[in-house]
């Protein structure tokens, strides 16, 4: 399968050719593609250097799939292209993902409403992506009726810059390139994205309105605060959920347990339980802390944490295209063998 990887200088996209390494994605061809002023650099993978294309070069190769992260105006302009010589585009941004007819997807959770017409794929936001994940198996079972979700995010959502900034914060060196208006080393900032007319963050609603899309349940309530913190390694969300109906703690652990994509780590007793820390560099959503809110019937807490760079991006954009894959959306282009003379 021929692939391009759009932005993959980046961190989201470095860490996407990482992931389609690791799982062994089928690739014969792959396009790096990133900007103009990164045409002709090479980039490693499997073990073989890879030279960097500009965005009409590869349109021109006609990838059968191209994951992209590499921003919403970029996507905005570029992935109808490549969708209109037959790509399936993959954007990790946010320009698709409230369009009505592109399909926000998470395939623990909705992945069967892809279908062959569909030429650009959203991949939500990363904070959205973990707490659907631990979510839906009890969505499933008990209905959720609200959600009240603060979260802790690591800078590496930020990026390079965001990094950089911590690093040499904690280094002690002043000056250089920002990525926050404020020092985030030994700090939190209760401020991810742009402040919007309501008082939230574009974040906050962010996941205010994907939770909604990804489950296909407008009823469900949600309120958000999205705060970043000085780590590497994952984000960290405090869900409180109010259900329809009652629930068993022991069926809770057992739903959890079981299903796809979470690991279940949950025994105060022992000091177990999610940290960045631990998911670091892995593709699974890790729950703990589950307790019923006294204060209120039918609502649980639970704790969720995942590495924002992997299942909050690169992870699920390559495990979209694996669906695609698998159920013939995407096909693989067998050559044929010469006849024998």
């Amino acid at each position: 399968m021929k692939v391009a990887v759009v932005g993959a200088t980046g961190l989201v996209g470095s860490k996407m050719l990482q992931v389609l390494e690791e799982r062994n994605f089928p690739i014969s061809k792959l396009l790096v593609v990133a900007s103009e002023r990164s045409v002709g650099k090479t980039i490693k993978f499997r073990g073989k250097r890879h030279k960097i294309v500009s965005m009409t070069d590869a349109i021109g190769k006609k990838p059968q799939v191209a994951i992209f992260s590499a921003g919403g105006s970029v996507s905005k302009e570029w992935a109808p292209r490549f969708a209109e010589v037959g790509t399936v585009v993959i954007d990790n941004s946010s320009a698709w993902r409230m369009d009505p007819d592109k399909k926000l997807v998470v395939p623990e959770v909705n992945a069967g409403v892809l279908t062959k017409k569909d030429k650009i794929i959203a991949n939500p936001n990363c904070s959205t992506i973990q707490m659907v994940v631990a979510l839906k198996p009890l969505h499933d079972k008990y209905k959720i009726k609200r959600i009240v979700v603060s979260t802790y995010q690591s800078v590496t959502g930020t990026g390079v810059k965001a990094v950089a900034q911590l690093m040499n914060e904690r280094k002690g060196k002043i000056g250089g390139e920002r990525a926050y208006p404020y020092q985030i080393d030994l700090n939190v900032l209760p401020h991810i994205d742009l402040f919007t007319e309501n008082g939230y963050t574009k974040e906050e609603m962010k996941m205010v309105n994907e939770t909604k899309k990804i489950m296909g349940d407008d009823s469900i309530r949600v309120t958000a605060t999205t705060v970043r913190v000085p780590v590497i390694g994952g984000h960290s969300e405090a869900v409180n959920v109010e259900f329809e109906r009652d629930f068993d703690l022991n069926e809770v652990r057992s739903l959890l347990a079981s299903a796809p994509g979470v690991v279940l780590t949950d025994n105060p007793a022992e000091l177990q339980y999610p940290m960045p820390l631990f998911a670091h560099d892995k593709d699974d959503v890790f729950v703990g802390r589950l307790r019923r809110d006294e204060s209120q019937a039918n609502t649980l807490n639970m704790w969720v944490v995942s590495d924002n760079l992997r299942k909050g991006a690169a992870t699920n954009a390559v495990q979209i295209a694996e669906y695609l894959l698998e159920q013939g959306i995407l096909k693989l282009k067998v050559k044929k063998a010469a006849a024998a003379i």
